[in-house]
């Protein structure tokens, strides 16, 4: 299975290829299982970004698809990673995070940052050169957009935590968006990117 970012969906492997409540389904009606949600969440399309962090002399960093924009009054996002993560301890810690929306050309960050343990290291990330704006939060160069927050609150949800940003500012370039459909990065130009990454 290649590089994948954290989407918010149980981390499960295999697919049960029933229907919900079907009579080949192990399970009673109304009932599904981590598989076939995780099956369903993978139609769901979404763009791909970087949630990055700083906190004391480390940076932190996590390829996610879970940004959603909320509110323009207040202005506020949310984004949600593993809970137990030391990115989410870093963000709870400092009370500030980044969001760095990728574009096309970027998959190889999106694989990189994706793989368990490489979005870690000590004052700077070798892969991929960054920016402080205005919280101090570490922005990707030559992203496609960014915004960059401090925490307002923190909201469960299950095995991940939900951060929700209030935007201290944001701007967006040019270029295609790098996207995620069905366990794969593509682009609008190219449906289909072949895999040049990491692969787990």
């Amino acid at each position: 299975m290649s590089a994948a970012p954290d989407d918010g969906a149980p981390k499960t492997t295999g697919r049960t290829g029933s229907l919900v409540g079907s009579p080949g389904s192990a399970r009673g009606e109304g009932e599904t299982s981590a598989g076939s949600y995780r099956d369903a969440a993978r139609r769901w399309t979404t763009g791909v970004a970087v949630l990055t962090a700083r906190h004391g002399d480390e940076v932190f960093a996590k390829t996610v698809s879970s940004l959603c924009t909320l509110s323009l009054d207040p202005l506020l996002i949310s984004v949600a990673v593993t809970a137990r993560s030391p990115l989410a301890a870093a963000v709870r810690a400092s009370r500030r995070y980044a969001v760095s929306i990728l574009a096309d050309h970027q998959e190889p960050l999106a694989r990189h940052f994706a793989t368990p343990g490489a979005g870690r290291a000590l004052s700077l990330f070798t892969v991929a050169p960054t920016r402080a704006r205005t919280t101090g939060a570490p922005v990707l160069e030559d992203c496609l957009a960014w915004f960059d927050c401090r925490l307002d609150t923190v909201l469960p949800g299950g095995d991940h935590a939900v951060l929700v940003g209030r935007v201290a500012a944001a701007d967006g370039g040019l270029g295609e968006p790098l996207i995620y459909h069905h366990g794969e990065y593509r682009s609008l130009a190219r449906p289909h990117l072949p895999s040049t990454g990491v692969r787990t």
